[in-house]
């Protein structure tokens, strides 16, 4: 009878250290359960070299979102539409700005809004109308060796 309380027991500290892994592992991963409370906008750039799902999206330095997904659009074949998350408590207007950054001078990439002025604000699926691409740091430096600059 001792033997079974004492298994009931190790058992239980098992399984309460586990879930508190678990837990762990979810906030040091900045992982969501159940998706959260954001809205969604996507933003049509020329090039979007080095930005990766899961990248944050900052207004002000602050991160207010982050990227959901990257895929090339379909109807010009020629352009990157980045999907944002963006939390639900915050407020972009339909002018704003949308840049890819680099954080660093060899850090991730991320993406900085710059509001407008304007009244309105976005909404759930709606588009981000200015973008300004990627610089490419490789790109630049060759130009200037070879004197294209």
């Amino acid at each position: 009878m001792n033997m079974a309380k004492l298994e009931m027991t190790v058992g239980a500290f098992m399984l309460i250290g586990i879930l508190c892994l678990g837990y762990i592992s979810i906030k040091l991963g900045k992982m969501e359960i159940g998706g959260g409370d954001y809205y969604s906008v996507v933003a049509v750039f020329n090039s979007v070299s080095g930005l990766k799902p899961g990248a944050r999206v900052e207004v002000a330095g602050v991160e207010v979102g982050k990227v959901d997904r990257i895929e090339l659009d379909k109807k010009s074949g020629d352009q990157a539409l980045a999907y944002l998350k963006i939390k639900s408590g915050v407020n972009i207007t339909d002018d704003v700005i949308a840049s890819v950054r680099t954080s660093g001078i060899i850090g991730d990439k991320f993406i900085k809004l710059r509001p407008g002025g304007s009244d309105k604000m976005l909404k759930n699926n709606d588009k981000i109308r200015e973008t300004e691409s990627a610089i490419d740091i490789e790109e630049l430096v060759s130009k200037f060796i070879h004197g294209k600059v």
